[in-house]
């Protein structure tokens, strides 16, 4: 059974710092590109950063410089380091697992940055 499962998120003022975590299990995890994609209220998904199963990244303009994602492949762990928190980085993040045109995602982890 496949499964992703996030954790970390919270309540953090503007100008801090949390670190998301998101363990997997049910498939070949270093084999797969590993995303963490965030939904705010009323707005759509948006591609937050990526690690390939060879380790490169990549990540939305909006979050360079602030976040790191790395992976852990004998924990079958990828995390998501977020400093410098805005406001406008409240969401819903979620972590992806692709392979091809295999999809799997987690349930999510609220963040919430506010004074």
């Amino acid at each position: 059974q496949v499964q992703l499962v996030e954790s970390g998120g919270g309540l953090v003022q503007p100008g801090g710092s949390l670190r998301l975590s998101c363990v997997a299990s049910g498939f070949t995890f270093g084999n797969y590109d590993m995303r963490w994609y965030r939904q705010a209220p009323g707005e759509e998904r948006e591609l937050v950063a990526t690690i390939s199963w060879r380790r490169g990244t990549n990540y939305g303009d909006y979050v360079k410089g602030r976040f790191l994602i790395t992976r852990d492949n004998a924990k079958n762990t990828v995390s998501l380091q977020m400093n410098s928190l805005k406001p406008e980085d409240t969401a819903v993040y979620y972590c992806n697992a692709q392979q091809g045109a295999i999809n799997y995602w987690g349930k999510g982890t609220l963040v919430t940055v506010s004074p």
